[in-house]
């Protein structure tokens, strides 16, 4: 296998006089937290904690060291910003002068990649405790005897608290910088507390590694029926359309709900823990995450009552992007190690919220290239004045913020392991239908749930098909659960002239972006016809 050897090491005595407290209990970093007034204890347990102004990833200020030895393997764009090594230099030496400074910071050592043969050290030293809380929770922790020697491969330096003041000096464009070197495997946080940043950029560095070592990096969920191991299922998608939802199955074994690695010996999680999002969460229709939030979880951004503690799911006030972040374990069916056989069958979430594609298709192997490469989802109309229609999102591969490399790469080893493994491929609509996004209404959990069990059961496959006019996929007759008349999306809308518009319309901007593709004319042919 090819992966860079770990080059860039901070010991413990890296920061100067700042004590490095390592790898802490639980309870211990909890202690610490409140202490220090990072976040609050919530009344199920979890600590609360709130990220400033940033609440999301902070995509525009992300970049990459720019060398010679990775220049010719990056899709440099929008998403991979270059950064000189110069500036990496300078942003290196201000943040760890600036943690220098600080009286104490935490250091965390844990695992990314369930299967040791794909697996990389990592070390988070972060200047608040509850970003340790996060990293323990997050990736997998490593035995006494695995610490007693540790030398990590990747570094993760965390300084929400410094603010750049001249980001030019440094080759940002603000206050907040995420940079990340490849050679040096080392990333560099600034500005921002939204503790994503720490798992998104492993996980990108991940899916750096893994194609050099043949194995497909995934931003996926995965789920394994408890009495069939080999029916596995992946549930590939953006935030929002489900991945995490739809793998909590109380029928089925949880191997990871974000990331995960197929190699030639089957799927492995690359983290230890889930980070859900928990806007409208309730008991009744997601009871395993629900219960997976007690103490040991983090909370990020969620409203707490000041009195009672009591979480309220519910409430956008801080931002929609609410979060809870547990280890894997905290599922009752949660697979121990998170490993599993290859898919039986692989499924691409989307939410169009134009409410034009079919709630479920099976899809040919020509349009699995072709929507995974599209990676399509939406954006909901927001408030803007004049704004009526949702923003079509396109996002290659369904992870293109976290993709280094061209999405072509990660395509064709997508081809050639459903090829190899017969893997079935679907196209799950978890948006609206009956119309767009504040006329239609969203799919109904149950209604999704019952299309994700025919899959998984096999019976879906056996169904009866018909062809979509303008999108061409394969939409299922009958599926039990379902009303028949939801299985075209044009049924359900009153103004069938206003579906036709808006389905072609949306045809228009797939064929509009499949254009930045380079494509085998059959992949590119199994795209909208309308």
């Amino acid at each position: 296998m090819t992966m860079m050897t770990a080059t860039h090491s901070h010991p413990r005595h890296a920061f100067g006089g700042a004590k490095i407290l390592s790898n802490l209990a639980v309870p211990v970093l909890v202690e610490h937290a409140l202490q220090r007034g990072e976040g609050r204890l919530a009344s199920n347990g979890a600590l609360a904690c709130d990220t400033g102004d940033r609440t999301g990833r902070s995509p525009n200020d992300k970049f990459l060291e720019d060398t010679a030895g990775i220049h010719d393997t990056i899709e440099w764009g929008k998403v991979n910003q270059p950064m000189t090594p110069a500036h990496f230099d300078a942003l290196e030496s201000l943040v760890t002068g600036y943690l220098s400074r600080r009286e104490h910071l935490y250091r965390f050592d844990g695992h990314a990649g369930a299967d040791p043969a794909f697996r990389l050290k990592v070390s988070v030293f972060s200047e608040e405790a509850w970003h340790s809380l996060f990293a323990k929770t997050l990736f997998i922790n490593p035995t006494a005897a695995e610490l007693a020697s540790w030398r990590q491969d990747w570094t993760v330096i965390d300084a929400g608290g410094l603010r750049l003041d001249d980001p030019a000096k440094f080759g940002a464009k603000g206050p907040v910088c995420i940079a990340q070197s490849l050679e040096k495997r080392t990333v560099l946080i600034v500005g921002t507390r939204y503790a994503g940043e720490i798992k998104k950029s492993i996980f990108y560095a991940m899916n750096y590694d893994l194609p050099d070592m043949k194995t497909f990096p995934m931003h996926c969920s995965c789920n394994v029926d408890r009495k069939d191991p080999s029916n596995v299922a992946l549930f590939f998608g953006l935030s929002g359309t489900g991945k995490t939802t739809l793998s909590a199955d109380p029928h089925r074994d949880l191997v990871g709900d974000d990331e995960h690695g197929w190699s030639d010996k089957g799927v492995f999680n690359i983290e230890g823990g889930c980070y859900a999002k928990c806007i409208k969460l309730s008991k009744e229709g997601e009871p395993e995450i629900w219960n997976a939030i007690r103490f040991g979880s983090v909370l990020e951004n969620t409203v707490v009552d000041t009195t009672t503690r009591v979480p309220d799911y519910d409430s956008a006030a801080k931002t929609e992007n609410t979060r809870v972040t547990y280890p894997v374990s905290y599922i009752a069916n949660a697979r121990t190690p998170s490993v599993a056989g290859h898919p039986k069958n692989v499924i691409f979430l989307t939410a169009d919220a134009f409410g034009v594609l079919p709630p479920v298709s099976k899809l040919t192997h020509e349009q699995a290239m072709y929507y995974f490469l599209n990676g399509y989802t939406s954006k909901l109309a927001g408030t803007e004045a004049g704004v009526t229609e949702p923003q079509p999102n396109f996002s290659a591969c369904f992870g293109g913020p976290f993709m280094p490399r061209p999405p072509m790469r990660y395509a064709e080893m997508l081809r050639d392991r459903i090829s190899a493994h017969r893997s079935d491929v679907w196209l799950l609509n978890t948006g609206w239908t009956g119309g767009a996004y504040g006329t239609g209404s969203r799919f109904k959990l149950s209604w999704t749930r019952a299309f994700v069990t025919a899959i998984l059961d096999g019976s879906l496959a056996k169904s009866a098909w018909r062809q979509h006019p303008i999108f061409a996929l394969a939409m299922p007759t009958v599926v039990a659960g379902v009303p028949n008349e939801v299985l075209d999306p044009r049924n359900t809308w009153v103004d069938k002239a206003a579906y036709d518009a808006t389905a072609k319309n949306l045809a228009a901007q797939f064929r509009a972006n499949d254009a930045k593709f380079t494509m085998t004319d059959a992949v590119r042919a199994a795209g909208p016809i309308g």
